[in-house]
């Protein structure tokens, strides 16, 4: 591989030319670092620093489509000698990079939690509020007095509890789910869980909206169901109590004096 040294812009003041010109140089380091087959043609100079110059060179190894290679040369004051720096591989412009690194505790999704696996939450997190300790910003703004802290738990004591976001941001992820209202099994069930004596009651401000089915053989067994969530294990999911429009729509027009009861006919 054959290296010439490159024209200069015109304005050259920030690029040092004797750095500049020493494209041989940083050939001859890159191909016995990197090899022949992994380096491409000169694409250009970066003024990094004072008689600083940066070396840049295609990339041609597989699957580092856009890369250069970048050789840092230098020279001390007054010295028409350069010395190479530094090599290293950096993308480019139209570079094909990975994206950029996400904590893993950010990229957790439910059901990613298996056994020994730990996520720790941070100190700030706007959806805890302190807990045994005081009140929450609700109770401050309902009551701005001391004597009312909505989360006091003197015998439980948790440092921290759902703050006012983290309770409407689980009732609206919770609403919208698989055990809300807006779903095929609650639009052709036979009763709603506010009537459904399976339904288990909550405490606190989320227990006016939702409570935790009991019913073994129902989908949403041991899971948070709006009031207005139902199922076909409505415990009183009988004629009487089933709603009008479930009912219109299995009617039977047929009497019994249509009916085939097996009886001879009375002459």
């Amino acid at each position: 591989m054959t290296m010439t040294a490159i024209a200069l812009p015109a304005d050259t003041r920030a690029i040092d030319p004797i750095c500049a010109a020493a494209v041989d140089d940083a050939a001859r380091e890159l191909l016995a670092d990197a090899g022949p087959e992994a380096v491409g043609a000169h694409i250009g100079v970066v003024a990094e620093d004072e008689r600083v110059v940066s070396h840049r060179f295609h990339c041609t190894m597989p699957g580092y489509t856009g890369w250069e290679w970048r050789v840092v040369v230098v020279r001390a004051k007054r010295s028409r000698t350069v010395t190479i720096n530094e090599v290293s591989l950096a993308p480019g412009s139209d570079a094909i990079a990975p994206p950029a690194w996400v904590p893993w505790s950010h990229r957790l999704r439910p059901g990613d939690l298996t056994a020994g696996a730990v996520a720790p939450t941070d100190p700030d997190d706007a959806r805890l509020a302190p807990g045994w300790s005081g009140d929450d910003e609700l109770a401050a703004e309902l009551d701005p007095g001391p004597l009312h802290p909505v989360n006091w738990e003197p015998a439980i004591q948790r440092a921290r509890v759902p703050s006012a976001y983290g309770r409407e941001s689980a009732a609206s992820r919770w609403y919208a789910g698989e055990h809300g209202p807006k779903n095929a099994i609650t639009r052709s069930a036979t009763g709603n869980c506010r009537t459904c004596g399976w339904m288990l009651t909550m405490g606190g401000p989320l227990g006016q909206m939702f409570g935790v089915c009991t019913n073994l053989l129902s989908s949403a067994d041991g899971r948070v169901v709006s009031f207005d969530h139902g199922c076909g294990g409505h415990s009183e999911g009988t004629p009487s109590l089933v709603r009008p429009e479930v009912l219109a729509a299995a009617h039977d027009d047929v009497t019994l004096d249509q009916l085939d009861m097996g009886q001879d006919e009375t002459p």
